[in-house]
Formats: structure tokens, sequence, C-alpha cells
């Protein structure tokens, strides 16, 4: 009897016991990893946000009866700067929101640069140069932080989700969750048009 029970400890404890030692860390690693890139989202929206008054206020010096734009781009980037998301209590309701914010944002920028198409003395300026490529090198860094925020949400993930991460977490992190990420709005998803 003895024997049978010291087999059925080496056969199922003792490898169950591994699985949960070598896997332990994985989840609170992972969590980790999703917060610091969530974190570069957000660093990266701000920088966009920290730039734009001073292309508005250059862009104003040139253009300055096309109030209604910069009133746009002004009041989008404070409807953005409103809305916090904590990284723990991501849902989908909450990155809908903020996705609509971003998109309200980037409409407006969009509007902005076509008034600089009217105005060439603008596009020669230095300032305003400097200022562009700093944009468009920001929207680039925010595609960038956003996958790899959605790839660390989807390793996190998996580890809930496949074995033997799912057990390890449902034994040393019973509060572990899955994580919602970024998924496009329905106006993301359609085809821009095009008119010549």
């Amino acid at each position: 009897m003895k024997k049978i029970i010291l087999i059925l400890v080496l056969v199922i404890v003792l490898p169950l016991i591994y699985i949960v030692v070598v896997n332990y860390n994985n989840v609170p690693k992972l969590d980790e990893n999703v917060k610091e890139k969530w974190s570069q989202v957000q660093n990266q929206y701000k920088r966009r946000a920290d730039l734009i008054p001073n292309l508005v206020e250059t862009v104003k010096a040139y253009a300055s009866h096309e109030k209604s734009t910069f009133v746009e781009v002004t009041e989008a980037r404070s409807k953005v700067s409103q809305i916090n998301l904590d990284v723990n209590n991501l849902n989908p309701q909450m990155l809908e929101q903020f996705s609509q914010a971003q998109a309200g944002l980037s409409s407006a920028l969009s509007k902005l640069m076509v008034v600089v198409e009217k105005y060439p003395e603008l596009k020669a300026n230095e300032n305003f140069l400097s200022l562009q490529s700093q944009l468009e090198g920001t929207e680039n860094r925010i595609t960038v932080a956003r996958r790899d925020f959605i790839e660390a949400v989807k390793l996190y993930n998996l580890e809930l989700r496949t074995m033997p991460g799912k057990l390890v977490a449902a034994i040393a992190h019973p509060d572990a969750q899955i994580k919602e990420t970024f998924s496009a709005t329905q106006a993301e998803q359609e085809a821009p048009k095009v008119k010549f």
C-alpha cells in the first residue's frame, strides 16, 4: 500500500508541483508586461496631445480665419485628456470610449492638415515642418505601442487559457482575469473614400 501511495505521489503530485513551481511567476510577469505596454500606449498618446497646441499655434499664425478647425482640434484634445484608463480594469466599453476619443482627435488633426494644404508658405515654415515631422513620428510610435500592447495582452491571455498556465493561475493566482485589448472601431474598418 505504501508503495502505491509513493508511486502515486511520484507520478501525480511531484509533476504537478514541478509545473506550479516552474510556471508560478509567468502570470505576474506577463501582467506587468501588459501594464508596461499600456503605459507606452498612453505615453505616446500624451506625446501627441502635448504636440498639438504648438502645431495649432503655428498654423493659427498663418490661417487665423480657420477658427472652427482650431476649436475642433482643441476640443478633441480636451476630450482625450479627460479619459483615464486603468490597465487593471480595462473593459470593452472603456476601450471603446478611449478609441472614439482618439479617433475624434485624429479626425480633427486630419482637418487641420487640410487647412495646412491651403497655405504653401506654412508648409515651408521650419517650425511647422518640425512639428509635422514630430507628429508623424508620434503617430508611428502610437501604432507600434498599440501593436506591442495587443501582443502583450495576447501572451497574458494565452497563459490564462492554456495548460499549464491555466492550472497554475487557478492555484496560485485565482484573481487573474482575461484582459481586454484594442479592436478597430467601425469607422476605422471602413475603406477610405478617395476623391479627386
